[in-house]
């Protein structure tokens, strides 16, 4: 599978709320990731906490979508608009990109950068 198939099934998977599943799927074990380049977390087990805890605090989900998707050599970048309420943030309408770096196949390194 390309790193295009890839990124397709992957934000399919979330899209459908599937992303935890997508997380195990396509995430490497060294992983690290950040939003807007600060306090990177280190490894799959970290993030996967991280993430598990983020999607439990979602109270409501009114949607998200893929605005723009690029490539490059082993990079990919995926524009998409979520709109959701959150226990602790509250209401949260905002477009993200999602910088993604691909190593063996899986994403080794993920940044969100947004407002």
């Amino acid at each position: 599978m390309t790193i295009q198939e890839k990124v397709k099934k992957l934000n399919e998977m979330i899209l459908s709320g599937k992303a935890l599943d997508a997380f195990e799927e396509f995430y490497h074990e060294d992983i690290e990731m950040s939003e807007n380049g600060q306090d990177v977390r280190k490894g799959k087990d970290a993030n996967r906490d991280f993430e598990v805890d983020f999607f439990s605090k979602i109270t409501q989900f009114n949607g998200a979508e893929v605005i723009n998707v690029a490539f490059g050599d082993n990079v990919s970048m995926v524009e998409m608009h979520f709109d959701y309420v959150h226990s602790e943030w509250g209401h949260k309408k905002f477009t993200q990109v999602g910088v993604q770096e691909w190593k063996d196949g899986l994403i080794i390194k993920e940044t969100f950068y947004h407002g």
